[in-house]
């Protein structure tokens, strides 16, 4: 008999931002989608994103589960909840606070475990904010890395040996990067001939399996015209390039240093434009990210790629303005679970 597959943890992310209302409509709207998932995070925060955002209804209860083992026993069309984290008074909305930093990092790390451990097939992550996580003293800047560090823990290895690429997606755009959460000083100082041809190898590995072929990866320069032949700097000549010809050797589908302000539209698929590539692998954070979020950020999805468990989320932040109005939208949320779906359906991982 086929073994059932494990089921789908979506984190709860800041309570004092959107993360649990867009919980609540995903799980409203869009119930086969979210058949078999549940939520990792704080039955009071939801309850109130559920009187937010479901006032009048009462055929849409909350259930909290005592253990996973329950999600199989709960009836349809309700939202099910495991709390896993330290029930606390509820933190205000649209306001910074160490209480919000601390609930969503517990939240992501019993998921992160649950997820190493098997007992969960993966991750959805909702929201968290940067500042409220330092404020509640932790050591890492998002998701990425803080996840990075729990799977390095669990596998007994260094960071290091756990190297990690964000890749930014929709229908129409794909993006990795060869760094994430750091200064633009830094980020070009993390322009490597190593960090560029472990970010290749990653990439091909994961497209390799969400696309059932060898993508094509165009690699986008780190200088103005990909330095007009050293002219505007030598990064291309000295290191991008060299790192693409060795990840040819391997048998990836790489090419450039392409001028990154023109790569992105080769790489685009639309109705009337057929695609020079699969994707795009960006030299930096706002390189890449700019023109997936600029086609429209409720369409795209963040998938983590390296790790040895599945994790995605929306490609949106915690949207404090509108906190607490019922008015946030959920479609970047659904577009991350059924990513989710997509990629369990071809491994284990990415």
């Amino acid at each position: 008999m086929e073994k059932q597959q494990a089921p789908l943890a979506i984190t709860l992310g800041d309570p004092a931002g959107i993360g649990p209302e867009i919980i609540v409509k995903a799980f409203r709207d869009a119930p086969e989608l979210t058949s078999t998932c549940f939520v990792a995070g704080d039955v009071p925060s939801l309850r109130r994103a559920m009187r937010q955002v479901c006032a009048g209804e009462v055929d849409f209860p909350i259930v909290e589960l005592a253990t996973l083992a329950d999600l199989g026993r709960i009836p349809p069309r309700c939202l099910p909840v495991l709390q896993v984290a330290k029930p606390q008074p509820l933190v205000s909305k649209g306001q910074v606070s160490a209480a919000g930093g601390r609930m969503a990092a517990d939240c992501v790390r019993w998921a992160a475990q649950a997820a190493l451990r098997g007992e969960v097939s993966g991750l959805v992550t909702a929201p968290l904010h940067k500042e409220a996580l330092a404020a509640a003293g932790e050591r890492f800047p998002g998701h990425t890395e803080l996840l990075q560090a729990e799977a390095a823990a669990f596998k007994g290895v260094p960071v290091t040996e756990m190297p990690v690429r964000m890749m930014l997606a929709n229908d129409e755009l794909r993006t990795v990067l060869v760094s994430i959460h750091v200064s633009l000083r830094e980020a070009i100082e993390a322009v490597t001939y190593v960090n560029v041809l472990e970010t290749l190898r990653i990439t091909h590995r994961t497209l390799n399996h969400l696309l059932g072929r060898k993508p094509r990866i165009a690699v986008a320069g780190l200088n103005p015209h990909a330095g007009e032949a050293g002219l505007f700097g030598t990064e291309e000549l000295e290191t991008i390039a060299p790192a693409i010809q060795a990840s040819n050797q391997e048998g990836i589908l790489a090419s450039g240093p392409y001028p990154p302000d023109t790569v992105f539209m080769r790489a685009r698929a639309k109705a009337d434009v057929w695609a020079e590539f699969d994707v795009v692998v960006a030299m930096y954070h706002d390189q890449g990210l700019i023109p997936v979020k600029y086609l429209g950020i409720e369409k795209g999805v963040n998938i983590t790629l390296g790790l040895p468990i599945l994790r995605t989320s929306p490609d949106h932040g915690t949207a404090f303005d509108i906190a607490g109005t019922g008015n946030a939208d959920a479609t970047s949320l659904m577009a991350a679970i059924r990513m989710a779906r997509q990629l369990l359906g071809n491994s284990q991982g990415c």
